[in-house]
């Protein structure tokens, strides 16, 4: 198996009105894992995703893609786009059909499967997003909830491999904000790759195995959820909230409630068991 979808070397990347979007980036992101991208607005997150997608080009450096070169040849950009699904910040920038069922089967139309793979596909996506009493609606009926189901379905109907998903709970509620954690679970294989931008820390602090730091336009941290909340200064330059999970953790270390243990507990369940495994000295 190919270890990494895409590998950063020192790329740059500068827009047209001067602006100095990202600074000497060098990265790779890893097959088969959940990446949280984390970062304040202007970080640099949206043009590293507008990189990986061959949006644009970058000013300097060299990018990867499935361990080759990323040209932007019409072919090179269509095999890309057949691994990696794109979910939007704004749906409105990714619907543009007359209905619901329309927009989702744009997709694996232009891919040309058999028409009962589409239909498979686009059903499956239809019941996994709860779609299925919309499906004839008017799409400038929808509220933004409903419009942000409809991206998300559209694009687990072509099924990617690779998945970029920019602050996707945006106009969802707090069902489907949770909800979502839940469809990626269900498409979770160490065969597919979840990139995930946000600033809900708490949503994806268990869900996430890898977590990426951008501050600035640099990389100020790649790595596991350990050392990245453990670090206060980090977090702090990087305006990123510590989970409340880890509070708890923490301040339930210092009350001497639980052991430390190597490694931060992803649930509270896990944190709760730590509490059994205490043993209390009798008042």
């Amino acid at each position: 198996m190919t270890e990494s979808y895409f590998t950063f070397e020192h790329v740059s990347f500068q827009y047209s009105d001067g602006t100095q979007a990202l600074h000497d980036l060098s990265l790779t992101i890893p097959m088969g894992k959940k990446v949280a991208i984390l970062g304040e607005n202007g970080s640099g997150k949206s043009t590293f995703f507008k990189l990986l997608m061959g949006l644009e080009k970058p000013s300097s450096g060299k990018i990867q893609f499935l361990n080759e070169p990323l040209h932007y040849s019409k072919k090179q950009l269509i095999k890309l786009r057949e691994h990696v699904g794109f979910i939007f910040q704004e749906a409105d920038n990714q619907l543009f059909a007359s209905t619901v069922k329309h927009d989702i089967l744009y997709g694996p139309i232009n891919l040309k499967w058999p028409h009962e793979k589409i239909e498979q596909h686009v059903d499956t996506a239809i019941q996994l997003t709860e779609l299925e009493d919309l499906t004839e609606r008017p799409i400038h009926f929808l509220s933004g909830g409903q419009k942000k189901r409809v991206t998300i379905a559209g694009v687990y109907a072509m099924d990617p491999k690779l998945y970029i998903l920019d602050e996707p709970t945006s106009s969802l509620d707090y069902y489907f904000s949770n909800q979502l954690t839940a469809y990626l679970d269900e498409l979770d294989t160490e065969n597919r790759t979840f990139l995930y931008s946000t600033h809900q820390v708490n949503l994806i602090y268990g869900w996430a195995d890898h977590f990426i730091v951008f501050h600035k336009g640099q990389l100020l941290y790649s790595g596991q959820k350990d050392a990245l909340f453990s670090n206060d200064a980090l977090l702090k330059k990087a305006h990123i909230e510590k989970p409340w999970l880890v509070k708890c953790y923490e301040s339930m270390l210092r009350e001497g409630l639980i052991h430390p243990q190597q490694q931060l507990p992803r649930s509270m369940d896990e944190l709760m068991q730590l509490m059994k495994c205490h043993t209390f000295t009798p008042l």
